[in-house]
């Protein structure tokens, strides 16, 4: 086998040499003839495997230990003959840098606005198609030629095929308006004359004007005009890299490689290699193979070092990759001047990443396979926001649960740090019109400081940095625009103009792990910002070996005093996603930093106890930021804006004296991990001292939309609502004088004794004497979907009979020891009578009954009237003596906007409280009018309707899907009525409502003099 013999037969691709050692002496030059790339993952074709075949035929000995080098590329065609390789965009060497499908539509959308009036077919069409190539990231020239020599199949003449990428694409171009059918009958002529592993994918002709194209994976056609290649990208997907067909978003993405990584993480674990040693060995690796794909030291070098430098069953991988990390830490001119070429060429890193000695793991083939896997990724298009999703995918779910790790998607990085910061920093770029004036923005943005306490793995830090520097990115070249008439390339040192560094960043974060991927991370997003920096300004630009770096304190946020990181006098913004943990998910530890965090904050905060763990950090932003202009956005549960505990945080931050900037209201949130925590969530931004202009507010229909409707009220509450800066409280009487009081219904706590389950029932009514007490009983679920349900209802009862049933004194038993058993000494106490439920509060007389807790899918909570026979359960609510027009206010859409905003939550769903959600309800005058009967008129009319479908149950008429068409008309009817009865014939949307009923709310309680009484509606736009 020669060299010569190889280079002529491995065109497109890269060929290997080798200085190995044979049974007849020193082999200096062997060329392996056999083509591969990082796609092939050198599973059929290898060098490995190449000098392993020599030594099986006696060419090599089978001890020695073959050393490879790359060779040049060679890229050959001649005469149709065509070279078996993979496509050279799949190499490492050669591949393509491809977008996502978001970056692809905007440059098509470009592409169609230059190309539409073109029709000069000899003169522009490689220009067309070079331009085309460049929607998707592709360098024509290297993957495809134009006016290839082919045959024609029909004539067997020759002929060329306009453009042809082997493998891929075939193109044939024509002048504007002419028969693309015709056109694609020439193109498919040629195929059978080329071989078929070169056979096109796709077959695309075009005059300008339209593109016809034909999949010949499945044999589709379809051709759309120009204009509609922005919407019709999806037709090419097949002649993208594998990677790119697979991925939708850049979530997409984010969430392959992690994939990579937690294969690798498993597969060490498994090994014993783990705690410690293993999270540190993991945070190198992702910077390491960041650094392989974005310029630290030559694109694919770690890569090649694997792949060269390590045997194929592993064996020697975990002395390799220790042998990496300290040349890595070691300066250039400290290094041995006998270390292997290969790795002298790997970049001085510093920052202290790289300089704790790690024990050596005991690596495998599958190891090595899957760090190769991970190698061939491109990682130059990846957010180092990934770092928080390589977090948590190697953690355990209960470890995650602990830690409260709910790592966040980019677009709701932004939806924190756009209203914050972002926002206001680009309009001031965009009014600095002057050379002074971008300078002194320029300068400006090198004073201000960001801090997170919660930092986790830094993802808002390494967004908030990206962003900053790319603001930063624009200021310069308008500078140097400006300076020189030209934003063209400029000759200047961007080492001085650029002067935003990430030492202005700061966070705590309670975990080393994840405070060593933040710091690594923000090392890993200011490389990339200075590529962009370089690339704008012509000139490479690095700040390795790293000297500044982000502040990061090991410690627990609500036990350290932010002084100490970073005092408040030099803080600009407070930002981050502290911990999501219910009150019934925190810990012993989590329990006392709140009791600590309460004691020592600057107001009195009311039942603290129950607050959500994120609650905590605005007790200690209110302490840290009293008196400054720090600006300040938490993600936080959305309960905290929501029943008791808004009533407890809301009035400590208004009395200490702060103010709401912006809101997101509730919507679901997204992480970028596996096992994603399904979490709802607001976004408030806050600041000290009444802040001018108007607010911004982000309101979703559902909490799965990923579409706001954005407003812009004059103030903002802690409801997130635009309207008064009121707290209701819970009452025991209607806030509306005359209206009938709601109550909880009757709770059991008889361990099962006083309740009749179906199965149960038959033996009941076997006893006549128990039979007589038993009476339908209703819980929520029960009312809702009309299921059967009894129980013992007891109260006056004959002692008699209790005596003498046996069932009943069974049953009795089981109430009274379960009474025992519990540790409310009320309730023991209660052991001594068992035939009363714990709680009695039943009705004398027909009642309006509604479940304590419905689906947030329901567009009206379900509410329907009871007789007094049928004993209400603890989870009803009840409302005896309520009539017609009760019930129609309470199904209306603006008592679900109240309910919506001041009820508490269970997970997501509506949990009402009566005393709340009810008797602090402003209900509009009652007076017996017109307006009165319009609603009665109405709420029958619901009534009605529901009466049309009498085997559904109320849970079955509200679902959202099954709503009977009747039964939304007379609802639409009811709000209608109800509306009009607040004063409006009809409102837009439940922020109109909202600011109506709290304008309402603050006259019954008399609070008419707080701001926002009187504001007009914002109008609303949509956002995504």
């Amino acid at each position: 086998m020669s060299s010569a013999s190889t280079a002529g037969a491995c065109g497109y691709h890269s060929t290997w040499s080798a200085q190995m050692q044979t049974d007849r002496g020193p082999l200096t030059s062997v060329g392996c003839g056999i083509p591969f790339s990082k796609e092939s993952d050198l599973r059929a074709l290898s060098v490995e495997v190449a000098a392993y075949t020599l030594i099986a035929c006696g060419e090599l000995s089978p001890v020695a230990r073959p050393t490879f080098r790359r060779a040049s590329p060679a890229p050959v065609h001649v005469g149709g003959i065509y070279p078996r390789r993979q496509p050279a965009h799949r190499t490492k060497e050669f591949r393509m840098r491809t977008r996502s499908w978001q970056e692809m539509r905007g440059a098509a959308t470009r592409f169609a606005t230059e190309w539409r009036d073109e029709t000069r077919e000899r003169a522009e069409k490689d220009s067309f198609w070079n331009e085309w190539f460049g929607i998707f990231g592709i360098d024509r020239r290297r993957v495809a030629v134009f006016e290839h020599l082919s045959t024609r199949h029909s004539t067997g003449g020759r002929g060329f095929m306009d453009v042809f990428w082997p493998g891929y694409v075939a193109a044939e171009h024509k002048s504007r308006g002419s028969d693309l059918t015709a056109a694609m009958e020439q193109a498919l002529d040629y195929l059978p004359a080329i071989p078929a592993e070169h056979l096109p994918r796709l077959v695309v002709v075009s005059d300008f004007a339209r593109f016809r194209v034909r999949n010949q994976l499945n044999g589709e056609e379809v051709e759309f005009s120009l204009e509609d290649l922005p919407a019709r990208l999806r037709t090419f997907a097949p002649m993208l890299d594998a990677e790119m067909t697979q991925y939708e978003t850049e979530e997409d993405v984010n969430l392959k490689a992690t994939e990579l990584l937690a294969l690798l993480h498993d597969a060490l674990r498994e090994s014993g290699y783990e705690g410690h040693a293993l999270r540190v060995l993991l945070v190198r690796l992702v910077f390491i193979l960041f650094a392989d794909d974005t310029q630290v030291w030559e694109t694919g070098h770690f890569y090649d070092y694997l792949l060269l430098k390590t045997a194929v069953d592993g064996h020697d991988l975990g002395p390799a990759l220790v042998h990496l990390f300290q040349v890595l830490d070691t300066p250039k001119e400290r290094r041995s001047t006998n270390l292997d070429d290969d790795l002298a060429r790997f970049e001085y890193i510093n920052g202290g990443l790289f300089a704790e000695t790690l024990p050596i793991p005991a690596c495998t083939r599958t190891m090595r396979e899957r760090l190769l896997q991970a190698a061939r990724f491109d990682w130059s298009k990846i957010s180092p926001a990934i770092f928080g999703s390589l977090f948590q995918n190697v953690m355990e779910p209960a470890e995650r649960r602990n830690l409260g790790a709910h790592y966040t998607t980019e677009q709701n990085i932004l939806r924190t740090i756009e209203p914050l910061f972002l926002n206001d920093l680009r309009a001031e770029l965009d009014a600095a019109t002057t050379l002074p004036a971008l300078r002194r923005f320029r300068d400006k943005l090198a004073e201000l400081t960001w801090f997170d306490p919660a930092a986790g793995c830094g993802n808002f830090l390494v967004i908030a940095y990206r962003e900053v520097r790319r603001l930063e990115l624009d200021c310069l070249k308008q500078i140097r625009g400006r300076e020189r008439g030209s934003t063209a390339e400029l000759t200047i040192d961007v080492q001085i103009e650029s002067k935003v560094r990430v030492g202005q960043f700061y966070g705590i974060e309670i975990e080393e792990f994840p405070a060593r991927i933040a710091e690594t991370a923000i090392y890993l997003v200011d490389h990339l910002a200075n590529l962009e920096l370089s690339a704008a300004f012509g000139q490479y630009y690095a700040r390795f070996p790293i000297r500044d770096s982000a502040h990061i304190t090991i410690g627990n946020a609500l036990r350290v005093d932010w002084n100490d990181v970073l005092p408040a006098r030099q803080a600009t913004y407070l930002f981050g996603n502290p911990p999501f943990h219910g009150m019934s998910w925190m810990t012993a530890e989590q329990q006392e930093d709140n009791r600590l965090v309460f004691t020592e904050a600057p107001v009195t905060v009311g039942r603290s106890g129950r607050l959500d763990y994120v609650a905590c950090w605005y007790a200690k932003a209110i302490g840290y930021m009293q008196g400054t202009s720090v600006r300040a956005a938490f993600v936080s549960t959305n309960s905290i804006t929501q029943g008791e505990q808004a009533r407890s945080l809301g009035p400590a931050l208004r009395d200490a004296g702060f103010d709401l900037l912006f809101a997101h209201r509730t919507f679901e949130w997204t992480s970028e991990a596996r096992g994603k925590a399904h979490v709802h969530v607001v976004i408030i931004g806050f600041a000290y001292g009444q802040q001018p202009g108007r607010k911004l507010l982000v309101d979703y229909p559902t909490a799965k939309t990923s579409e706001g409707e954005v407003s812009t009220p004059p103030h903002l509450n802690w409801y997130l609502a635009d309207g008064v800066n009121v707290f209701p409280a819970q009452r025991r009487q209607p806030l509306l004088a005359g209206l009938p009081p709601a109550v909880q219904g009757n709770k059991p706590w008889d361990g099962g004794g006083l309740i009749v389950e179906p199965e149960a029932i038959d033996e009941v009514r076997a006893d006549p004497l128990a039979a007589k007490y038993l009476r339908p009983y209703r819980q929520a679920t029960e009312f809702l979907w009309d299921e059967p349900r009894w129980c013992l209802w007891l109260v006056d009862a004959d002692p008699g009979d209790l005596r003498a049933s046996r069932v009943l004194r069974e049953r009795l038993q089981v109430v009274r020891q379960a009474r025992l058993d519990t540790k409310t000494v009320a309730v023991q106490q209660q052991a001594a009578t068992p035939a009363l439920f714990n709680q009695i509060r039943q009705p004398s007389s027909r009642y309006l009954a509604l479940p304590e807790v419905s689906s947030e899918r329901r567009p009206y909570v379900p509410a329907g009237f009871l007789e007094a026979d049928i004993i209400a359960g603890n989870k009803l609510i009840t409302i005896e003596g309520a009539d017609l027009w009760v019930f129609g206010v309470l199904q209306s859409r603006m008592w679900m906007a109240w309910v919506g905003t001041i009820a508490g939550r269970m997970k997501s769903d509506i949990s009402l409280a009566p005393g709340l959600v009810y008797n602090a309800f402003p209900f509009p005058d009652h007076d017996g009018g017109r307006r009165d009967a319009a609603v009665m008129e109405a709420a029958q009319g619901v009534l009605d309707a529901r009466a049309v479908h009498p085997e559904s149950s109320l849970g079955v008429l509200y679902d959202p899907l099954a709503m009977p068409s009747g039964l939304v008309r007379a609802h639409q009817q009811l709000d209608r009525a109800v509306d009009t009865a607040y004063g409006r014939a009809r409102y837009v949307g439940d922020a109109a409502r909202l600011h109506a009923l709290f304008e309402r709310y603050a006259k019954l309680t008399n609070a008419d003099s707080l701001p926002g009484v009187g504001i007009a509606v914002p109008r609303r736009r949509r956002v995504g």
